[in-house]
């Protein structure tokens, strides 16, 4: 049908409906477009205006009932009566200020055309006077101070919700608060009156907004009587008066309860509810805890609220119980539809509220009760049924729904019509999907009566035959597992008994996106990264992206922000913070399909601070006790394992936090013990596996009260500096400890083993010195805490010891055993302890070495030390050089130093000698070298010759040929017969009687080994009077001797001659002087008459300087002779040197020991037990004690030479506590002769 199409009209032809086109030539019912409000309120200056409008072809009339009664508004008369042509519309304008009252009422519209009556929902009318308030007489209010009273309002009706103001007559609104409120009536509350609230111009105001006007009350006059007694009181609710009550709230809409109540002092309001927790998210509270607001209330509102008023005297309670309904609201509304002749027509017509609202059905805006018996219709479980309808059953029906709180209104027509099938959807149209989804071929057909549609294949097969293609009953044909072979076309046929039509559809049939690898779940610690991949796979002919979401949002990079990158296949998340944890998903798309993988990030870390801690229990601080609770931490994805309790004094020690204890993480309180007389502030930390949290805020301070000391001083010791005192010293109490301020102690003594009386003296200070005692006499001591609340517990008794004196013991050595060649055994008898004069500390060994038992050794000095403990009376001491001689003194020792020595010479056996120095190979011919080496540092004993040993290593055998060279002066040797293809290892040992010493070790071949002398790398450069020649010696290259010779090219008349010189292979270089500036020289390298290499140098300068005549003072016998003068004269002044620094007194003994070996060399520096380069080896450093526990001193000289400036100490049981140290003092040879200046303790001669 070709025909215009001029709107779009709503068809159902399934569910859910669908747009249509109807052609314009057919008729439209009546449908109502605009419409009044349901309640309408005329204010004295408005005119009454009603809206109706209203489609449909033909054209619509309009008509007006008023309280059911028909109501013609042109037929009114002495008004002036406004209605446009064509619309239900209408005002009217009176001609007094209250001509509205006569209009009040119920109205409703209807509009009707030849197809049926649309009807309006009801319209209620109200005509609202000029608000007034009554006459009346205002008395004053007089009440006492202190209690309660209610001052009313009492404003006039109004059908629209008022405003209400309390002021005073400057306009001033008067203050409200917890004492003083208005309630939802309008009245002003006073919980207890105070004389400031003596006013005589409290007024009410009350704003009416629909006639924007505003009215006052007569003032009220307030007389508060002063008292000096106001009397307490527990609460008692104002507002409502009784215990309980019951509200109806409507469903949808806001439920305020209010609750006021007096009493002094001030009452505060809680809001209980005993079936469960208040809705957080739409419960607010207002007017100081007064009023509580539910907004959008809902059936699980209903039950009990309780408002509970409380002050320190009782409180009051009263109980609301709220029963929720609701207004009539759809669940399924009648549809307006077109049919087709014999269809049957079924309108739903379903509602819901509280209470169960009644449902009546119009036909035409006539009650279905009033209609004839043999009308089609029919009611069947609220639902209105026509069947086989025909062109005269259109009509326009209405379903009305009403209970208590409303009403609901829905018309719906039913238009029989007759049309030809039309399939409303494009011809060829071509669908896309991908693989596995599900496709949806459309096919909107339209007639009436409904055309059938049918799907078929190329070859006119219905295509239902395949399960997995299904119908719709609007005509779309679904296809779901789509399949690549199910790409082709598609017919739709729509048929009804007026025509039959068809369309095509193409399906095309794409490759699914897929997500090969997605992102995967992870656990990151805080400030870390994170990086996340996503691979997919698309079709090829789609345009396809790839993007990041969180949360379920796109995920954008920030700007200039390095937070995240993003790359089409990767999402990296830089500084993780516990706000970015959530879900990210990569999601592949094209424009057919979308896929999405999904991975979680949690960020770990340490807690967050604990939120609030609060302390309750506040009566057990007298017992020194509170408790304290806290809200759990947030613990950022690891279980919190304990909170840590720490507190501070703010007085005593502020910004110093000390722990209490800690409690476990399921744990959000604990009883804390406290010490009294502390300001105690307390936080809480959390601490999981990744460490503590941030501290909680402080919490407010407690103090907790005064009290007799709990703990005496600890660490209690008796000790003297002097032989006649002692001092007694503790470790004093924390401040935490004192439980009351002005702490002292009181310290008590008396000699041990004595009942007689306990001396005492209270002091301050941690220590306290008793003169005149005894020497070295134990005490009984006791320390006791005294403050201003008492004494501390009965203190223990500690054994102290008065002051010490020198050592007389003198310990016995017993003969020294040689363990080997550098190692004795020292051993000595314990001493008498009461000629210890104190504690005995150990003993101090001191040994030295005097000299080799060799001719002409070199004297040392240096001495070693070790400590012993007391409990020990032997010690080994090693790294003794062998074949010398050594002395060793012992030495008892106590708290005030060493007593006197016992000592004792002894030697070390011969030892094997170290491994000779600086053995050196030296090429003679094909078969033959020379070794060349240096006698060994340490002799160790007497040199009695040398092994020589060596072995071919490339000819496969193992043999080595070894003999002795018995001459202990010897210090080079030629090998002969060697071969000349082999390379070899030569091993030299110096020997004692003792055997051979440790082994040097060299390898190398003849000079046919190392084939033609090769000089790689020569050259040659000059100055003005000198010529440096270098080269690179050839590793592996046999070491030989050579010769340079320099010699000048030109006049040799005017430039001396110069010798050949004698130059070694690995000397590398060699430098030639006294040449001629500005000449050139001619270089040769020459072995055995054979030049090995030339080349030619010129040095710089401006010219040859010409030589004078030979005279006899370049004569070699004349430098000889020269030579031997200054010699001689060197020798002389050496001899006067030695002859007087013999001047003084010395031993024969020590004359003999000064004499110098003449292989002996200088020590390295004055520490013992290194040396350098000398025969006699160190002997190492101090040997250590048998007790491990014992460190050695370290030091090279005896405790003499540290004077007082020592500090050894050990435990009363022996046990080493110290060591040596101080500043050494350099003393003469003969030692010192004060045993008290040279004692290795420094007593402590006054406490600091």
């Amino acid at each position: 049908m070709a025909v215009a199409l001029r709107y779009l009209w709503p068809l159902l032809l399934c569910s859910p409906c669908v747009l249509i086109q109807i052609p314009e030539e057919l008729m439209e019912p009546p449908i109502i477009t605009e419409q009044s409000p349901r309640r309408v309120v005329v204010f004295p200056t408005d005119d009454v205006s009603l809206k109706c409008e209203a489609s449909g072809k033909p054209e619509v009339q309009f008509r007006w009932t008023r309280d059911g009664i028909l109501f013609k508004p042109r037929e009114e008369l002495g008004m002036i009566v406004n209605q446009a042509p064509h619309s239900g519309s209408f005002s009217i304008t009176g001609n007094s200020s209250n001509f509205a009252q006569s209009f009040q009422g119920t109205y409703r519209c209807f509009a009707s055309n030849k197809l049926g009556t649309a009807m309006s929902h009801e319209i209620q009318l109200m005509a609202e006077g000029t608000p007034k308030w009554p006459k009346e007489t205002v008395k004053p209010v007089e009440v006492e101070e202190g209690e309660s009273v209610i001052l009313p309002c009492h404003p006039p009706p109004s059908a629209e919700p008022l405003r209400i103001y309390w002021m005073n007559s400057k306009i001033l609104h008067i203050k409200q608060d917890e004492r003083v409120t208005m309630g939802q009536n309008g009245n002003l509350y006073f919980a207890n009156v105070l004389t400031s609230d003596n006013h005589s111009d409290y007024i009410c105001h009350a704003h009416f907004p629909g006639t924007r006007t505003i009215i006052q009350k007569e003032p009220i006059d307030l007389r508060v009587k002063a008292t000096n007694s106001m009397m307490d009181r527990k609460p008692h609710l104002l507002f409502p008066t009784n215990s309980s009550s019951h509200l109806v709230a409507l469903q949808g809409q806001p439920l305020v309860l209010e609750c006021i109540a007096e009493g002094f002092p001030t009452p505060t309001i809680k809001w209980l509810r005993p079936s469960g927790p208040m809705p957080a998210d739409r419960v607010t509270y207002q007017n100081h805890n007064k009023t509580l607001q539910l907004l959008n209330v809902g059936e699980e509102d209903d039950g009990e609220y309780r408002c509970l008023a409380e002050n320190s005297l009782g409180s009051d309670r009263h109980a609301y119980y709220v029963t929720v309904e609701a207004a009539p609201y759809w669940l399924h509304k009648p549809q307006s539809r077109l049919y087709g002749p014999g269809e049957t027509a079924r309108l739903d017509c379903q509602v819901q509220g509280r209470p169960q609202p009644e449902v009546t059905w119009r036909i035409n805006g006539i009650p279905v009760e009033e209609l004839g018996k043999d009308q089609k219709y029919r009611i069947h479980h609220g639902a209105l049924v026509l069947s086989n309808l025909q062109p005269s059953d259109t009509m326009v029906t209405q379903c009305e729904a009403r209970n208590r709180h409303g009403l609901l209104l829905a018309n719906a027509y039913i238009y029989v019509v007759e049309l030809p099938a039309k399939i409303l959807t494009p011809d060829n149209e071509t669908y896309m999907a991908v693989q596995g989804s599900t496709a949806y071929l459309l096919c909107k057909a339209f007639g009436a009566p409904v055309p059938s549609v049918q799907w078929l294949d190329r070859e006119g097969k219905t295509v239902l035959q395949d399960e997995r293609f299904f119908p719709y009953t609007n005509g779309t044909l679904g296809i779901r597992d789509l399949q690549a072979n199910d790409t082709g076309h598609y017919f739709c046929q729509a048929a009804n008994d007026q025509s039959n039509v068809t369309i095509v559809a193409n399906l095309q049939v794409k490759d699914a996106t897929r997500i090969m690898q997605g992102p995967r779940s992870t656990i990151e610690k805080r400030g870390s990264r994170v990086m996340f991949t996503c691979q997919a796979s698309f079709d090829p002919s789609l345009q396809h992206s790839t993007t990041w979401r969180r949360d379920a949002l796109d995920l954008q990079e920030l700007g200039d922000s390095d937070k995240y990158f993003i790359e089409d296949e990767r999402l990296v998340i830089h500084s993780l913070d516990y706000s970015d944890q959530g879900n990210y998903s990569c999601v592949a798309s094209t424009k057919l399909d979308m896929v999405e993988s999904q991975a979680e990030l949690l960020v770990v870390g340490s807690p967050g601070p604990v939120p609030q801690l609060e302390l309750s229990d506040r009566h057990l601080l007298k017992q020194s006790q509170v408790r304290l609770s806290w809200s759990p931490a947030d613990d950022h994805n690891a279980p919190i394992e304990k909170y840590d309790i720490e507190f501070e004094d703010k007085e005593m020690a502020p910004e110093k936090w000390y722990s209490l204890g800690k409690v476990p993480g399921n744990q959000t309180s604990t009883t804390l013990k406290l010490s009294p007389y502390v300001h105690y502030t307390f936080r809480v930390t959390a601490i999981n596996k990744y460490g503590p949290g941030e501290p909680s805020p402080d919490s407010e301070t407690v103090v907790t009260p005064e009290a007799a000391p709990e703990k005496n001083p600890v660490d209690v010791k008796g000790e003297g500096n002097e032989t006649n005192n002692m001092i007694i010293t503790w470790k004093p109490l924390r401040w935490m400890d004192w439980n009351a301020p002005q702490v002292q102690y009181r310290v008590q003594w008396r000699p041990q083993k004595m009942q007689g009386a306990w001396q005492e003296q209270i002091v301050s200070d941690p220590f306290l010195v008793v003169s005149n005692t005894s020497t070295f006499v134990p005490y009984e001591i006791k320390v006791q805490t005294v403050n201003s609340q008492g004494k501390g517990p009965e203190p223990q008794i500690t054994i102290g010891y008065s002051g010490e004196d020198y050592p007389q013991a003198i310990p016995l050595l017993e003969p020294v055993e040689a363990l080997n060649s550098s190692t004795v055994l020292v051993r000595w008898q314990s001493v008498d302890p009461a000629q210890v004069k104190g504690h005995l500390r150990g003993y101090n060994v001191t040994y030295w070495w005097e000299g080799s038992q060799r001719k002409h050794s070199k004297r040392h000095v240096h001495k070693g030390h070790v400590v012993v403990p007391a409990n020990t009376t032997s010690t080994i001491l090693g790294g003794l050089q062998p074949y010398s001689s050594y002395r060793v003194e012992v030495q008892a020792f106590n708290g005030r130093g060493l007593g006197p020595a016992s000592g004792m010479t002894f030697n070390t056996p011969e030892g094997v000698p170290g491994h000779p120095e600086a053995l050196h190979l030296e090429c003679q011919s094909d078969t033959s070298l020379l070794l060349h080496w240096q006698p060994p540092l340490s002799h160790n004993g007497v040199l009695t010759g040398y092994v020589l040993s060596y072995q071919p290593l490339n000819d496969g055998s193992k043999e080595q040929l070894s003999f002795d060279l018995p001459d202990p002066e010897l210090r080079t040797h030629n090998l002969t017969n060697l071969s000349p293809r082999l390379r070899y290892r030569f091993q030299l040992q110096a020997t004692t009687r003792e055997g051979p010493g440790e082994a040097i070790i060299r390898e190398g071949g003849t000079m046919a080994l190392s084939g033609t002398p090769d000089f790689g790398n020569i050259s040659a450069m000059a100055g003005e009077n000198y010529s440096v020649v270098s080269w690179v010696p050839k590793e592996g290259q046999c070491n030989f001797g050579f010769q340079i010779w320099f010699k000048a090219l030109g006049d040799e008349k005017l430039v001396t001659r110069l010798p050949p010189q004698y130059v070694s292979y690995n000397q590398s270089s060699y430098t030639q002087w006294d040449l001629q500036p500005d000449t050139d020289y001619e270089i040769q390298l020459l072995k055995e008459q054979v030049l090995l290499h030339q080349m030619a140098v010129k040095t710089n300068g401006t010219g040859r300087v010409r030589l004078p005549p030979a005279g006899f003072a370049t004569e070699g016998w004349f430098i000889g002779f020269i030579s031997a003068i200054v010699v001689l004269l060197l020798v002389l002044l050496i001899l006067c040197f030695i002859k007087r620094s013999k001047g003084g007194k010395y031993s024969v003994k020590d004359k003999e020991d000064t004499q110098v070996d003449s292989e002996a060399r200088p020590m390295k520096d004055e520490t013992f037990g290194e040396y350098s380069d000398n025969e006699e080896k160190a002997f190492g450093s101090s040997q250590p004690s048998l007790n491990g526990d014992i460190k050695p001193l370290g030091s090279d000289d005896s405790l003499a030479d540290y004077g007082g400036s020592v500090d050894v100490q050990f435990n009363e049981d022996g046990s080493f506590i110290g060591q040596y140290s101080g500043k050494k003092e350099k003393e003469a040879a003969g030692g010192n002769d004060s045993s008290g200046a040279t004692s290795p303790v420094n007593p402590i001669g006054t406490l600091e």
